[in-house]
């Protein structure tokens, strides 16, 4: 009987024994073993570990990873401080597409060189760590900044990566959006095109470290951990309890930062030392430099639109640059429906929210890898939208020649605490409410860790309703809708109020609130139970009422002097539905994400002493609008 291939096979295996190499052992042969090297012959790509030379002679670790047999092939470069060793293990595996991250599944299997850098002083790289280092000019005389590092590390790359093309392009969110903007200043020529996404571009105004002046007080732990041993500590250990009690109980945020040792943080200590818009800030906010930079590498700007952490530095970098851009082709701008970095991330849903599918996925296949692939590989010009965003509430993608595309049109706080497109009819009226600095508004519902992921990330998109039934939350709201209201920009606050005290924050949220009823199926604006009354906030921000005539110019406030506090809310593409409600609240506290205002003018908010704070009537007149940039 002939016996079938496979039965053979299965035979002979059978009868085989496994061998390996016999070595002489004990029972007390030490069993450890110095290192494994989890990349075996089998695995389907090729990794390299680089230290990259930088022209100070400085060395920085760099991680290269490439499917085996490729050539001619472009490099996507990320520069990072959140260390590049780890960049691609996000599973154990012999498979490529399961090593790196799923931002950059799609790139590797078609063959892109995939970089990863740490920046200089941080993980394995040498040099010294200065965060956000500033441009070479008045604040850095060294000749040493990202600029120049990212340019050395492409030079090395082309010259020393042969299955290279020669074509680099750069990627990254968040503090790799701040790397990617700055390698576009004095670009390498080999840099043919960049996609930064929620970059850190001025942490004073409206990114990470304050917000028109108010600080925020998340950032502390963030900057303990990356300043400590090379950001390669722990973190701190203040432990698992309620940071709004945390908060509270220390007294105001320098005393926090005495108590738990972390004042001798130098950028800490710069944070504290410059509490006002100085040229400390300014000088290194990276929209104002672009704009004095010509157009150098085709530019993709991403951010999402409940980013928690950098929502204003893509829009202003956008404004920036577009003046520049004659034939519209240059700089795009892309707002989804993401909270900070969600756009590498799955983009199903966020929060209470569901969108139509993984929007994310959705975006960097159809977009913006057809982006790089024209600017590194020579494919046919995929038309890159000017500006492509989501439109929440209706959940499709819009495309839009420019940015705002709507019209603004002003949303007045009338009597009875209305809403009205119609001014109201005694703008001398007023609504008051008294702000304890004792009792203030939490920006969650508590306990409150803002070390917990599923609190921090989704905490833009969480139900209002916590915060309106509060005495100390003004709440306006319009009639229920009879036709859809769309909105395209960024919503411009003219808040017009006083109070009784020395200083003063002002917070406002413009919300869109769901119906009181449920229906079923998933029909367009269809509410399912968990959304039934939803207060969804579209944007909150913050202004610290010191500032009012300049950002550099603190000042006490006069008190019962009606100001004139003009500022913007988060860029967004929302459409609130017939059925639903546009509701505006106004509060003086967000706490503990942003520090308390004593709310008694002191020269400096981080050393304000128990008795400055004080509770104050704030009064907010109805000649109070929201510019909504409403969009036909």
């Amino acid at each position: 009987m002939k016996l079938h291939p496979l039965m053979l096979a299965l035979a002979a295996s059978a009868v085989l024994p496994v061998t390996f190499a016999a070595e002489t052992v004990t029972p007390m042969t030490p069993d450890g073993v110095a290192s494994y090297d989890k990349i075996r012959p089998q695995a389907d790509f090729i990794k390299r570990v680089e230290m990259v030379p930088m022209r100070d002679g400085t060395k920085l670790y760099t991680v290269i990873l490439m499917k085996k047999g490729t050539k001619n092939a472009p490099i996507l470069l990320s520069r990072t401080p959140y260390d590049a060793k780890g960049a691609f293990e996000r599973t154990g595996s012999q498979s490529m597409r399961e090593v790196v991250d799923v931002m950059d599944v799609e790139f590797v299997e078609d063959n892109y060189i995939r970089v990863y850098q740490d920046i200089r002083g941080l993980h394995n790289s040498e040099g010294d760590y200065v965060t956000n280092r500033p441009l070479v000019g008045p604040l850095n005389n060294t000749g040493i900044d990202e600029s120049t590092d990212a340019y050395d590390t492409i030079d090395w790359l082309v010259k020393h990566v042969p299955e290279s093309n020669g074509n680099v392009g750069i990627v990254g969110s968040s503090y790799l959006g701040f790397t990617t903007l700055m390698a576009e200043i004095n670009p390498h020529p080999a840099l043919k095109a960049a996609v930064p996404q929620s970059p850190m571009v001025d942490g004073w105004i409206g990114d990470d470290w304050f917000h028109n002046g108010a600080f925020r007080n998340i950032n502390i732990g963030y900057t303990v951990e990356q300043g400590t041993a090379k950001a390669e500590s722990s973190g701190i250990a203040v432990g698992a309890g309620d940071d709004y009690s945390r908060f509270l109980e220390a007294g105001s945020t320098g005393d926090y930062l005495k108590k738990w040792g972390f004042e001798h943080y130098p950028f800490i200590q710069k944070m504290v030392q410059n509490p006002a818009y100085s040229d400390f800030w300014s000088l290194q906010a990276v929209d104002k430099i672009m704009a004095k930079q010509p157009l150098k590498v085709p530019t993709m700007l991403v951010v999402g639109q409940w980013d928690q952490e950098d929502s204003y530095g893509a829009p202003a970098v956008y404004q920036a640059m577009e003046p520049k851009d004659k034939h519209n082709n240059m700089v795009s701008l892309v707002i989804g429906p993401w909270r900070h970095s969600g756009v590498n991330h799955y983009g199903y849903n966020l929060g209470a929210l569901t969108f139509t599918g993984d929007t994310a996925r959705e975006f960097r296949v159809k977009y913006m890898k057809p982006f790089f692939d024209h600017y590194l590989k020579g494919a046919p010009d995929p038309q890159t939208p000017p500006v492509l965003t989501y439109a929440t509430g209706e959940n499709h993608w819009n495309v839009s020649p420019k940015w705002p595309m709507g019209t603004p049109k002003k949303l007045y706080m009338t009597d009875n605490m209305g809403l009205s497109f119609n001014p109201a009819a005694d703008t001398n009226a007023h609504d008051d409410y008294v702000s304890d600095p004792a009792k203030p508004v939490p920006f969650i519902p508590r306990p409150i860790n803002m070390e917990d992921p599923f609190q921090w990330k989704p905490w833009l998109v969480h139900d209002q309703r916590f915060a309106s039934s509060r005495p100390d939350v003004l709440v306006y709201s319009s009639d229920v809708l009879d036709k859809p209201v769309h909105i395209m920009g960024a919503p411009m606050v003219n808040l017009f109020a006083a109070t009784s005290g020395t200083d003063a924050d002002w917070v406002v949220k413009l919300v869109d609130v769901y119906p009181n009823t449920t229906t079923e199926g998933a029909a367009q604006g269809a509410v399912g139970p968990e959304m039934t009354g939803f207060e969804l906030p579209i944007g909150i921000e913050i202004f610290r009422g010191r500032y009012v005539h300049g950002f550099d110019k603190p000042a006490a406030l006069m008190p019962g002097k009606v100001e004139h506090y003009r500022f913007g809310l988060p860029n967004v593409d929302h459409v609130f539905l017939p059925g639903h409600k546009i509701m505006v609240q106004v509060q003086s506290t967000l706490f503990p994400l942003y520090d308390r205002n004593p709310q008694t003018f002191v020269d400096n908010i981080f050393f304000a002493k128990p008795a400055d704070y004080q509770k104050a009537t704030m009064s907010v007149f109805h000649s109070s609008n929201v510019e909504l940039p409403i969009a036909k």
